[in-house]
């Protein structure tokens, strides 16, 4: 097949280590195109993998021309490769979709068909995650619930990037240069009329998931420090209130003085309250910490990523 000069749909789909999942995906993708009408491209973003998930992709570029490929120099993390994915989409929507196909494939079809009802961004939220643990389920809920009390931007829970942008959307989430890329967040900044699809998720089609609650912990910083500055007003308000509660206990100790006469204090008293303030100290200097350190990769003004190569796609790089 030849390239399309302008597909309707852009399906994007960042791979890392995802060799065996490529053909299932491809086949799905097909598949449900073949029985619509609107033209398609599918770009894939080799983000650094060291198996064959680069010679697999190209292979299939070899049958189908609409299967478009970058590959980054090296393994730049999911939202920037999907960033990656999204400066090259050409189409009227675009589809962030994971190579694992846990989000369904098929879910594309009732997305496109809530886009042309005239919103701009189709949610799709999982109604179950019964391929999860507990506790990533748990500590997900308590993430978004967290966040949503800490933000002016509302981020919908149980939903990933699985979903579909409109081109005014995709325009304007490609304004948004910032380095720590949670892209689930870009998504909901940017507003416009927004619908929700709900579905179940599936099961990891093939392989293991790249994601380690370390890394997990990490997004959520991410998260937290990209959308909310409420994390350095707390540390503000509670070196306010320790202020007040040791004026507070250095008049008691006055008038105890004046009332009882001077007495030896107690070294675990001392200790306690030394430990409780050190701990304090460090913890708002490591808040501190967090917000220098995105501001000092900010500073550097490096690009979000390099491409090595590009199969079917034009230069163009952020």
């Amino acid at each position: 097949m030849t390239d399309s000069a302008a597909p309707e749909i852009s399906v994007i789909v960042p791979l890392h280590n995802e060799e065996t999942n490529i053909g299932e995906l491809y086949g799905r993708l097909l598949k449900l195109f073949n029985t619509r009408q609107e033209s398609w491209e599918l770009i894939c973003v080799n983000d650094g993998s060291s198996d064959g998930t680069l010679a697999a992709l190209l292979a299939l570029r070899s049958v189908d021309q609409r299967v478009k490929v970058i590959s980054l120099s090296r393994n730049f993390g999911k939202d920037i490769a999907l960033t990656a994915g999204i400066d090259h989409a050409s189409g009227d929507a675009v589809i962030p979709l994971d190579a694992d196909l846990q989000d369904p494939p098929e879910l594309i079809g009732e997305l496109v068909d809530t886009w042309r009802q005239g919103y701009d961004v189709v949610n799709a939220a999982r109604r179950s995650r019964l391929s999860d643990s507990w506790l990533k389920r748990t500590s997900s809920a308590l993430f978004y619930h967290v966040l949503n009390r800490i933000t002016v931007v509302r981020i919908p829970h149980n939903t990933g990037d699985f979903r579909l942008l409109s081109r005014p959307a995709v325009e304007a989430v490609k304004r948004m240069p910032e380095r720590a890329r949670f892209m689930k967040g870009l998504f909901s900044w940017v507003g416009f009329t927004q619908a929700t699809i709900y579905y179940d998720r599936h099961p990891r089609h093939c392989g293991t998931t790249k994601w380690n609650y370390w890394q997990l912990w990490n997004f959520a910083l991410d998260g937290l420090t990209s959308f909310s500055s409420i994390p350095l007003k707390v540390w503000s308000y509670l070196g306010l209130l320790f202020s007040l509660l040791s004026f507070v206990y250095a008049g008691f100790l006055i008038l105890r003085t004046v009332i009882r006469g001077i007495d030896v204090p107690g070294y675990a008293s001392i200790m306690v309250v030394m430990l409780f303030l050190g701990g304090i100290q460090l913890i708002s200097l490591g808040v501190l910490g967090e917000y220098l350190g995105r501001i000092y990769d900010e500073v550097k003004g490096r690009p979000l990523y390099i491409v090595r190569d590009r199969y079917g796609l034009e230069e163009q790089e952020k």
